[in-house]
């Protein structure tokens, strides 16, 4: 038997939130909805669940909007992305912002309550690595900054813009500075996921990594790229040979 948890879930479609809850419900959860992202403040105020369900095509503010604004404010609750759409870059984008995991819709009851589990097993066994780490300090690289007890990237003493998945990944790379890793480590280690078809978007999370901190993303120098391996990320880079 599955722990109890409160769950929240966002969803305009009246039949499959009911169809939700109740299954959810079934299987030892207890489940609140709601039809779109309008009360969600309030409702997250007055009571926090253990974990957010959150349609990506919501009335007024998606949910892509949602969960990037939910991060961007250090917020660090749980969210599965429900998307009815089958664009790939889609679900990049929403993994980028900051979701845990992602479900195609229709969805299968039973695979929800899995990812649902899965995704609590984690959070509950580790810290996940978009958090804030106490101990971490400011780590130093080209001309940026960057601070693991806060999640603050500077670069030429101006601050830059993280999202949890950025800084997650931006982390990683930090703490295993020099050390080549595999796209399927890197996903393991930034989300707490099994790859498969989320290795496929850690290129374009490097990419959009690159154009923050690299002097020039198109010669990186510092995420390196280790064809048949994966990425390295170098914390000194060697410096150019003087001229003769």
């Amino acid at each position: 038997m599955n722990a109890c948890h409160d769950l929240l879930l966002v969803d305009d479609d009246p039949e499959l939130r009911e169809l939700i809850r109740r299954y959810l419900e079934k299987h030892g959860h207890r489940v609140a909805v709601l039809p779109d992202a309008g009360q969600l403040e309030r409702r997250l105020a007055r009571q926090r669940p253990d974990l957010l369900i959150l349609d990506l095509m919501l009335p007024g503010e998606s949910g892509l909007a949602v969960c990037n604004r939910l991060r961007q404010s250090g917020e660090d609750l749980p969210i599965l992305m429900l998307t009815a759409r089958g664009d790939e870059v889609d679900r990049i984008i929403g993994l980028e912002s900051g979701a845990d995991d992602y479900l195609g819709k229709p969805c299968n009851p039973r695979e929800l309550l899995a990812r649902i589990d899965a995704i609590l097993r984690r959070r509950g066994n580790r810290l996940p690595a978009g958090s804030p780490d106490p101990n971490g300090g400011v780590v130093r690289f080209g001309d940026c900054a960057l601070d693991l007890a806060t999640r603050r990237l500077s670069r030429g003493g101006e601050a830059v813009p993280l999202t949890s998945g950025e800084f997650g990944l931006l982390a990683v790379l930090v703490r295993h500075a020099n050390r080549p890793l595999s796209r399927e480590r890197l996903v393991e280690l930034s989300r707490g996921r099994v790859a498969g078809a989320f290795e496929r978007s850690m290129d374009v999370q490097i990419s959009r990594l690159r154009r923050l901190i690299e002097p020039d993303p198109a010669h990186p120098v510092l995420i390196r790229t280790i064809w048949g391996i994966g990425y390295q990320f170098v914390l000194e880079p060697p410096a150019e040979p003087a001229a003769p």
